[in-house]
């Protein structure tokens, strides 16, 4: 039986270098002199501080054109309220989404049952794994999930027949 998996994965060598890119063009420009905003990153969760809202959102909007530009979706960042800290600062967090989730696993699932496509799928960990006997009913079922938004960015991985 022909098969293929499902997963929602980063490229976090990636998601470093649009990070590294991000801090390199806060440290340059004009408007942020002076202004003790930053960005940090540790493998799952992106800090950015800044001093007022306005460098908040053109630090977000920053690392959003930066990391689009490298390849990374946006889609699996997400961002939390901005928050006060100490000293006149706003903090904001962004958290990597990384593989997929229960609940979103079970609506997958659901979507390819519900298509009428000939088509097991299975729920493994934290990816979903989709068979059948014909390789031609797998690319019309991959096309069906690229068709529908699911709220994660999708890879599809381990074709085998």
């Amino acid at each position: 039986m022909a098969s293929f998996d499902i997963v929602s994965k980063l490229n976090l060598q990636e998601v470093e270098n649009g990070v590294n890119q991000a801090k390199k063009e806060i440290e340059t420009r004009y408007d942020f002199r002076g202004s003790n905003a930053e960005i940090t990153w540790d493998k799952k969760i992106i800090v950015f501080k800044a001093p007022d809202e306005y460098k908040m959102t053109a630090i977000k909007d920053i690392l959003q054109s930066r990391l689009h530009r490298r390849g990374v979706d946006i889609a699996s960042l997400d961002f939390s309220e901005v928050e006060q800290i100490g000293g006149m600062m706003l903090k904001q967090t962004a958290t990597l989404k990384q593989g997929i989730d229960r609940e979103t696993a079970k609506k997958i699932t659901t979507a390819i049952r519900d298509s009428k496509l000939k088509v097991q799928a299975q729920i493994n960990d934290d990816k979903v794994t989709v068979s059948s006997k014909s390789i031609d009913t797998l690319q019309e079922c991959i096309a069906f999930v690229k068709n529908h938004n699911f709220e994660l960015p999708l890879q599809f991985e381990n074709m085998r027949s």
